[in-house]
């Protein structure tokens, strides 16, 4: 069994900040990290190894330092690391993303094909959740979303919990598939000491536009990317709630008046207020 994990340097986002001139992201001085979802993936394709036996590769795309993802991938357990760089890829949206990344995943598979394809459910500074199901579309085999449990694998198929809003579906897949993971999948684990060694000396394959094969540059980085952010802006504080007081008809009329004034925000459906 090979499973490739799509992993992404990004932006604390705890120390982060927004541009007010340009309305994007400042990410000057801020630290590096590797995209939690993504670190959930990782440990849950490690566990697959374990128990199905196989490999686990992981594949990023980003400047060199972004081998930094890939060393800690190592260090989680995975077996070997490919990370695509090259001035053509930069500014790519989630569109131009997927097609660079599914032409990576497309020479690993021409030397050992793949059998699962994990994304974290969503990076942490994007947030769009567009990338995974991207790929699967260019590859033309099944996206799986929002995977809370891996319970059963075989040669022909995978058995999945879902995450759905208002509950969880148990369903099968066949292989190839592609597969987003929810953070409650795992805990990570702490690393072996052997693999920490490891992780600081791998140096990961790199591999730029040229070494690709046949590409469409019309896809890649700022051109081959439609999405354009027209404002980012941080959402409003939350409002606290209003207390009622005074006498228990008091605090009911107080009550009733609230619910006047935000009528409009009720809706009738099937004959009942919602």
């Amino acid at each position: 069994m090979h499973i490739v994990v799509c992993v992404k340097q990004v932006p604390d986002t705890k120390v982060i900040k927004i541009n007010p001139k340009t309305n994007t992201l400042d990410r000057r001085g801020v630290p590096s990290i590797m995209n939690p979802y993504d670190a959930h993936a990782v440990q849950e394709a490690v566990r697959l190894k374990r128990e199905y036996g196989g490999k686990v590769s992981v594949l990023s795309m980003g400047p060199p330092q972004a081998d930094a993802v890939i060393k800690k991938s190592i260090e989680i357990g995975a077996d070997e690391g490919y990370l695509i760089s090259d001035r053509a890829f930069a500014g790519a949206d989630t569109l131009a993303t997927s097609y660079a990344l599914t032409k990576a995943l497309e020479k690993i598979s021409s030397a050992s094909p793949i059998d699962m394809i994990f994304c974290g459910k969503h990076a942490i500074d994007g947030d769009t959740g567009q990338v995974g199901p991207g790929i699967a579309s260019r590859l033309d085999i099944p996206p799986v979303t929002n995977i809370t449990s891996i319970t059963k694998v075989t040669k022909d198929y995978v058995e999945l919990q879902r995450k759905l809003q208002d509950g969880y579906a148990h369903i099968r897949t066949i292989l190839p598939c592609l597969i987003t993971i929810e953070k409650e999948i795992n805990e990570i684990e702490y690393a072996p000491f052997p693999n920490m060694l490891k992780a600081v000396s791998y140096q990961p394959v790199v591999w730029n536009v040229d070494q690709l094969g046949e590409v469409d540059r019309k896809q890649l980085g700022l051109k081959g990317s439609p999405t354009v952010v027209g404002k980012m802006f941080a959402p409003p504080k939350q409002e606290g709630g209003h207390r009622l007081e005074g006498s228990p008809q008091e605090q009911v009329d107080q009550l009733l008046h609230v619910l006047q004034e935000k009528r409009h925000l009720f809706h009738k459906k099937g004959g009942a207020a919602v």
